[in-house]
């Protein structure tokens, strides 16, 4: 596996000019991070002031050795940081709580990725990475009707949110903390992704029969489990995921708190993939 280098210095123009006035908090340029250079290379990327801001909490974390109890820390800090505690009652305390705990938008992106959970998701990416939606229940560079729904759905989920963005920051924080002490050493994840439409994404000419280009949603689903993902469609892609590049993983917190089929929520841009059919 070859070892980390420097960030490329330069975007391909086109896309430096589409993504120039895009800010984000991220330790990487937007079109690095899109690019298939990252994917064939990539190093540790970072929101900014996160880990430095929040180091108890990582401090805290190193000490336990159980995956599952490093879980069920990081819920307590955040449940007592943003004061969501009665998250799993039914008082009216309880559901309030609910609607501003990261928990309720994971939920929200399991039943429905292009609802207003998935949108307040997506939107949070666009701020913290820079990477722009591409999808939301239509193409939004060509379907109006898209972009509407898009900005209705951000607007509704952002109306009902009070310091969620913060809280999917450390989210993702501490996912790649997690990621680095099960994986140690490792840059990428195998992963795959079944689709029953392809043309959702902007598919380059096919490097061979079996390997495409294909540019993803800035957030998207995978799943570490072939027979799972063959469920979502009857074409499956099979790629190889940079690690930085993982925001949520099933099996990051306790069950008790969200279930999920091995699902990953990865960063979008352009990955070169594996296509599998029947």
């Amino acid at each position: 596996m070859p070892a980390p280098q420097r960030a490329p210095n330069h975007p391909e123009p086109a896309q430096a000019a589409a993504e120039s006035h895009v800010a984000s908090r991220c330790s990487l340029p937007p079109w690095a991070l899109a690019s298939r250079e990252f994917q064939t290379n990539p190093w540790p990327i970072e929101i900014a002031g996160i880990r430095q801001s929040e180091s108890r909490l990582f401090d805290l974390l190193d000490r336990l050795e159980d995956a599952d109890a490093r879980g069920a820390l990081f819920h307590e800090y955040i449940a007592t940081r943003f004061q969501i505690e009665q998250w799993g009652g039914d008082s009216p305390v309880a559901r309030e709580s609910l609607r501003h705990s990261y928990l309720r938008f994971l939920r929200g992106w399991g039943a429905d990725s292009n609802g207003p959970s998935g949108a307040v998701l997506k939107n949070w990416v666009e701020s913290r990475f820079g990477l722009r939606p591409v999808y939301h229940g239509g193409i939004l560079a060509t379907d109006p009707a898209a972009r509407d729904k898009y900005l209705r759905d951000k607007m509704r989920g952002e109306a009902e949110t009070m310091g969620v963005g913060m809280q999917l920051d450390l989210l993702y924080t501490y996912c790649q903390h997690e990621l680095a002490k099960r994986y140690p050493g490792e840059r990428w994840l195998v992963l795959y992704r079944g689709t029953h439409d392809p043309d959702e994404y902007a598919v380059g000419k096919p490097i061979s029969p079996s390997r495409s280009i294909v540019t993803l949603n800035n957030l998207s689903s995978f799943t570490s489990d072939v027979e799972i993902a063959w469920e979502f469609g009857s074409l499956v892609w099979k790629a190889l995921i940079p690690i930085p590049k993982i925001v949520f993983f099933s099996g990051l917190l306790p069950r008790n708190l969200l279930e999920g089929e091995k699902e990953h929520l990865v960063l979008g841009g352009e990955y070169e993939v594996e296509n599998l059919r029947w």
